[in-house]
């Protein structure tokens, strides 16, 4: 048997406009500071071991790019999603985001085999946390190819 690919990481980078704010938020969301990556500009947090947030302030996200930086609460560039081991999961998940100063910016969405909701952060950046059903959902697919 061939070696499998090690496994990969991403880091989410985010354009926040207070750097302080936005940390508190996504650690009552669940996500863990890392110190080794951060500064007065930038803080790095983990919900997982493969799965990374950077916060950056605005000036220096513009440092790595030319592009203009949208307002995401009036623009959606990307939709971020999160896998949680259940139901109940999701709907921590997502309360905690609410007390925490988020917004719910699209309705619950049930489809038996797989369950998601939303939120957005303090800076509009909107997060999809969903649970599913694997076996159920290969054999809704499977279904709908027949």
């Amino acid at each position: 048997m061939p070696n499998a690919p090690a496994p990969k990481m991403i880091f989410v980078n985010l354009p926040v406009k207070d750097l302080a704010a936005s940390i508190a938020f996504y650690e009552a969301v669940g996500a863990v500071r890392n110190n080794d990556f951060a500064d007065d500009s930038a803080q790095m947090l983990s919900f997982s071991d493969n799965i990374h947030v950077m916060l950056l302030t605005r000036e220096r996200f513009a440092g790595f790019t030319p592009r203009r930086i949208p307002d995401a609460h009036e623009t959606a560039q990307v939709l971020l999603a999160l896998s949680e081991a259940s139901r109940a999961d999701v709907d921590r998940t997502t309360e905690k985001a609410l007390a925490a100063g988020g917004a719910e910016p699209n309705p619950r969405q049930d489809h038996g085999f797989m369950y998601g909701r939303s939120f957005a952060d303090l800076d509009g950046h909107i997060w999809e946390v969903a649970w599913m059903d694997m076996e159920a959902a290969l054999a809704v697919n499977k279904e709908a190819a027949a």
